[in-house]
């Protein structure tokens, strides 16, 4: 790395130093203050900072920060969903009281104009949304603004967050009958999935590689045919935030987009699909699908040659990553 560069990981590990040794991480002026900083420090696009080649002390700061970051994620979530709830009128109404509701806005609408590219615009009947916690704003925003007719399956394995997130949708008349919130760990649910069109995967489901690929796989096993997995990624200092999910992860399934966000949204999205068959994948157009193979995992490419995407991409100041850049990763 560069000067530069070593200046910007330096400061990262002082925050998670300062962060560490706070008494708690619950919502309050000083933490709030930490994450803020955090954050804004991580946000800016910086292509020479790669996480993963970095010194062994680093990485583990990165795990450790991860786990920190999803903790206080939680209690800022918990806190801001028990507010909502206490309004006598619908909760729905005031949504714009959580901090980041406008990242979710905008994030929200990304993925759905990329969804709705990949299923030749057409819209899905039912959505499963793994790791939806107690403010589940993704599927939320989705259901008010974008599949007004889908209905939303909710999966998280605490309760309390069941509990604090089916209370705000409770007294809206259309998503209180189309979103619905299940108390189990995904590992556990099977033949279910099958009857989702759309599986999303919230990026702090997993938050290792090793747990994260393990859901994949479960994921992979047990989705229907030809079904599309929604995945929140991390690229770039951003991967000090949330956990990285790479192409090589997503054995069975046919990655369709990954885009970066430069602006003030944290998350990279990856849209892929689950394969049909061995004798769908034989029937694509060799030159059309680029089949590579790494330490032993087969993942397929499918060039994205849908000029609406990129173009809702580029006016969003979004920057969509080519597949023939993705090659060259395994060239």
């Amino acid at each position: 790395m560069g000067c530069q560069d070593d200046r910007l990981v330096n400061k990262i590990c002082d925050l998670y130093d300062r962060i560490s040794k706070l008494e708690s991480l619950k919502p309050s002026e000083n933490v709030d203050t930490l994450f803020k900083e955090l954050v804004s420090t991580c946000i800016p696009p910086n292509p020479n900072v790669d996480v993963t080649k970095m010194c062994e002390k680093v990485q583990e700061i990165r795990a450790n920060l991860i786990k920190i970051c999803g903790e206080a994620e939680g209690y800022l979530e918990n806190h801001f969903s028990s507010i909502l709830t206490s309004f006598n009128d619908n909760p729905l109404h005031h949504l714009d009281v959580f901090p980041y509701y406008t990242n979710y806005l905008k994030l929200s609408k990304l993925e759905f104009d990329l969804l709705t590219q990949h299923l030749n615009c057409s819209l899905p009947k039912t959505v499963a949304f793994v790791g939806s916690g107690p403010l589940p704003l993704t599927s939320i925003v989705l259901a008010r603004f974008h599949l007004k007719d889908t209905t939303f399956h909710n999966f998280d394995v605490d309760p309390s967050a069941n509990s604090l997130a089916s209370r705000l949708v409770s007294s809206d008349p259309d998503l209180s009958q189309r979103m619905f919130f299940h108390t189990t760990d995904i590992m556990d649910v099977t033949e279910r999935l099958k009857d989702f069109d759309v599986v999303f995967l919230a990026a702090l489901v997993g938050m290792d590689k090793a747990d994260k690929v393990k859901v994949i796989e479960h994921l992979q096993k047990h989705m229907a045919p030809g079904a599309v997995l929604m995945l929140r990624s991390a690229h770039g200092p951003r991967a000090f935030l949330y956990p990285i999910v790479e192409p090589r992860d997503l054995k069975g399934f046919e990655v369709l987009s990954i885009y970066h966000p430069t602006d003030e949204v944290i998350n990279s999205v990856v849209v892929s699909r689950k394969f049909g068959s061995v004798a769908d994948s034989g029937n694509a157009n060799n030159n059309d699908v680029h089949q590579i193979e790494q330490a032993g995992l087969s993942c397929m490419f499918m060039p994205c040659n849908c000029s609406k995407i990129h173009a809702i991409m580029n006016k969003k100041k979004n920057m969509i990553e080519e597949f023939s850049a993705i090659e060259e990763q395994f060239s």
